[in-house]
């Protein structure tokens, strides 16, 4: 996203050096959903349209339905126009969770980067937010960051780093097999059951 500029090395998109290309143009094509979202004290619907101000009540609504968060949406007292009160302290982390995706989608990004969007939330409301994740990263290039190995499991490719180095690569199957780190902390993770 440009927050700052890196000082060691490239990142590419298309072949083409991000620090090429101005900030306005890459925010527009990428969306974050983060571990700890960010919400405004502002509507429902202000909130999910952050990204894109074009948005219609349509493409909000489909997103809410696609990010599992509509029927959360509908029991909230004022619906779409319930004001989130000190940045969302009136809904769980979950339901932020589930916000954050519906705005992605609202965005409709060409890149997607989730950043421990499971972490700190109830199996069950992880479950809603993997399937919803799942939808989201249909058609578009997504960057997964995880400890939680189920987040990452369906990627195509697994990057597996250690002390800030990159120590293994590959799909679910092919990094078990390997039977190295990624098999350790999947061991770790699902002791007793099975692959």
């Amino acid at each position: 996203m440009r927050f700052y500029d890196i000082d060691a090395g490239e990142i590419r998109i298309n072949h083409q050096d991000i620090r090429d290309v101005a900030r306005q143009s890459l925010r527009k094509d990428v969306a974050i959903v983060l571990q700890d979202t960010v919400l405004f004290s502002d509507t429902v619907r202000n909130n999910l349209t952050y990204a894109n101000e074009t948005a219609s009540d349509e493409d909000v609504e489909k997103a809410a339905a696609l990010s599992h968060c509509e029927e959360m949406i509908r029991l909230l007292p004022d619906g779409y126009e319930t004001v989130l009160t000190g940045s969302g302290e009136n809904i769980s982390r979950g339901q932020h969770q589930l916000l954050a995706i519906a705005r992605a989608f609202v965005a409709d990004p060409r890149i997607l980067i989730l950043d421990e969007a499971t972490s700190n939330v109830d199996t069950r409301t992880e479950k809603a937010i993997q399937d919803a994740m799942q939808h989201i990263m249909r058609n578009r290039t997504s960057i997964v960051i995880a400890h939680r190995l189920s987040t990452i499991r369906d990627s195509d490719i697994i990057v597996v780093m250690d002390h800030g180095r990159i120590v293994e690569t590959g799909n679910h199957e092919e990094l078990l097999a390997q039977k190295g780190k990624y098999y350790e902390l999947y061991e770790t993770q699902y002791a007793g059951i099975a692959t």
